[in-house]
């Protein structure tokens, strides 16, 4: 049949006459370097509901309604309106949604004056807006950043 395939479809290469060189394959072309300053980022824009496991977002910002058993990245941002409910853990958040759930912010948590904090909040810094809201517990985290790696012990002689 004379019909072409669907579009994104592979056609098969075509195979060249007996006795004659075999062309070498190409090899794909690797992706492009990201630059330092760009981020892997996810958005969940207003009105999309998101429900499941979100991996290797450096960046989250949600202006929709994310639900989630667990969230790792580097930064979270709830835009005004915007609902997360779950557990995350985050380097630094800024909260002008909701958050119900549970929230660990290794380094500085901004609850903005629209922003609301619901269950347990966990931190290294705090700043709350005039307006903003936490209910529920809140615990600030004070040991260090970064432990340095324990020592062998010494052999008993």
């Amino acid at each position: 049949m004379g019909r072409a395939p669907f579009p994104g479809t592979p056609t098969p290469a075509p195979q060249a006459p007996v006795g004659m060189p075999q062309p070498r394959p190409v090899a794909p072309q690797q992706p492009p370097v990201r630059q330092p300053s760009e981020k892997r980022m996810l958005v969940v824009g207003r009105g999309i509901s998101v429900q499941g496991v979100v991996q290797d977002a450096e960046r989250l910002v949600v202006e929709g309604t994310v639900e989630s058993t667990m969230i790792h990245a580097a930064e979270l941002i709830v835009a005004q309106g915007g609902v997360f409910r779950g557990e995350v853990e985050v380097e630094d958040s800024e909260v002008a949604g909701t958050i119900d759930g549970t929230l660990t912010a290794r380094g500085n948590l901004i609850v903005r004056a629209t922003g609301k904090v619901l269950g347990t909040a966990r931190c290294r810094r705090l700043q709350v807006e005039d307006g903003g809201q936490i209910t529920g517990r809140i615990e600030m985290i004070t040991e260090p950043a970064r432990a340095e790696p324990a020592r062998p012990a010494e052999p008993a002689a």
